[in-house]
């Protein structure tokens, strides 16, 4: 293939992304027929070779079956997920320096601060480092290079709990099973049912 033209370049773009969308999706289409409806629409030439009550039946039908396949596999990826949080938290909680609290919420201090200790009703200002159990960065604001200030009964129940731990100054590590992080739905970069680990700063109470 060559890109010779401008047209050349954006018609290849635009395959691209439709290509991209379908690997994605895990879509399973007639490559052939997908091609050949797409030249004769483009065309002005459609055959007509379905009703549109036809075509209304056939996707309904098709995003139903869809939907159910992504829930099947949301569910097993969270299975999956859960069992690898669980092995990782038994084993976790033995270490010397590691806390657990009756919610099952554990954590490291890493530097104890003086200050004042925030209510559920606060806003914080903190800095934080997400990570899953493989090490991949879900979220940073330390690589961000600028902290957030929330409200603290807004957030994930775990950060909720485990923030109102720390005084002002403090750093803590924590490890946050999945039904006090985002449960069964993946959200943004994070698997469903994922274990999260976060080192959390405590600037400050505004």
């Amino acid at each position: 293939m060559k890109l010779e033209t401008q047209i050349d370049k954006i018609s290849y773009i635009i395959g691209e992304d439709i290509g991209n969308s379908i690997l994605k999706e895990g879509y399973d289409f007639n490559l052939s027929v997908l091609l050949e409806a797409i030249k004769m629409a483009a065309e002005g030439k459609s055959e007509n070779l379905m009703t549109e009550a036809e075509k209304n039946n056939v996707m309904q039908k098709w995003q139903a079956e869809q939907q159910a396949k992504k829930q099947s596999q949301i569910a097993e990826q969270s299975r999956q997920a859960r069992k690898q949080g669980e092995d990782f938290l038994r084993n976790n909680r033995l270490q010397p320096n590691v806390t657990e609290t009756p919610s099952g919420l554990q954590y490291t201090v890493l530097q104890e601060g003086v200050g004042q200790k925030p209510l559920s009703t606060d806003k914080v200002r903190v800095h934080y480092h997400g990570t899953l159990l493989n090490g991949t960065v879900f979220d940073s604001s330390v690589q961000r290079g600028e902290s957030i200030v929330f409200p603290l009964n807004q957030v994930i129940a775990g950060w909720t709990e485990g923030v109102q731990l720390m005084n002002v100054g403090s750093k803590y590590r924590f490890y946050i099973p999945a039904d006090l992080a985002y449960g069964d739905q993946p959200v943004g970069n994070i698997p469903a049912g994922s274990t999260l680990i976060f080192e959390v700063e405590l600037l400050g109470i505004e």
